[in-house]
């Protein structure tokens, strides 16, 4: 399937639709830049920024959104594990921060979608680049808890994104029956490449985040759609 253009009506899923594996910021939850911010925090504190002409550090973050944020830092700290720890833990602290300060909003209507998805009887899956402790910050700040199935980082199932292992273990911890029963969304080329990797049934970018129409098409989604309230469950 190739990407169409932005739906003027809902797209509704697949019959076979058993599992929707969503992204957390940028797709279901504004990011309004907090990582960015979070990043410059960590990068400034333990002297990575310093690493890179002006600016660039901060592209490589957008470029990277989506990804396991330990490996972003291990990059930018030339393979330094120590210095990428230290940087990731200063990322989280920063990020709980913004969090505890109430600046973390989810998109809107996408509680709703959230209902509507487990109402008629899917799975529901959160999978983020975030440390686990930052994650359940996150959910629990918005009250969603109760809302999803599961939810994943990188520290969970061994590789952050592009590599297919949040999907897999998603498919897994909900009992899915088969991997095309799977649909993926996120904002980001590496949520694309995975859920393709992953072999999901159908792969959807959302425009609410970090990348733009261009880039999810050159990934390959499946759909791209302007945010996840697009989505409906099936027989809707």
């Amino acid at each position: 399937m190739t990407a169409s253009s932005t739906p003027s009506a809902p797209f509704e899923l697949p019959d076979t639709t058993e599992l929707v594996v969503l992204d957390m910021a940028g797709t279901v939850v504004r990011d309004d830049g907090l990582v960015e911010v979070a990043f410059a925090r960590a990068a400034e504190g333990t002297g990575i920024a310093g690493r890179l002409p002006e600016g660039e550090a901060q592209q490589y973050v957008r470029d990277t959104m989506g990804m396991s944020k330990i490996e972003v830092f291990t990059e930018l700290a030339d393979g330094d594990v120590d210095l990428a720890e230290r940087a990731n833990l200063e990322f989280e602290k920063a990020y709980a921060e913004l969090v505890g300060e109430g600046l973390v909003r989810p998109i809107t209507g996408a509680r709703d979608t959230l209902i509507a998805l487990r109402e008629a009887g899917l799975a529901v899956a959160f999978t983020t680049g975030f440390a686990p402790v930052t994650r359940d910050a996150i959910i629990d700040a918005l009250g969603w808890r109760d809302l999803v199935d599961a939810a994943l980082s990188p520290a969970d199932v061994g590789r952050g994104r592009p590599a297919p292992d949040l999907i897999l273990t998603a498919l897994m911890r909900t009992g899915t029956t088969a991997v095309d029963a799977v649909t993926v969304v996120g904002d980001t080329t590496s949520d694309v490449l995975a859920g393709h990797r992953a072999g999901a049934g159908l792969v959807v970018g959302v425009l609410s985040g970090a990348h733009d129409r261009a880039a999810l098409e050159s990934a390959g989604a499946d759909l791209i759609v302007d945010d996840v309230t697009r989505l409906l469950p099936p027989g809707r």
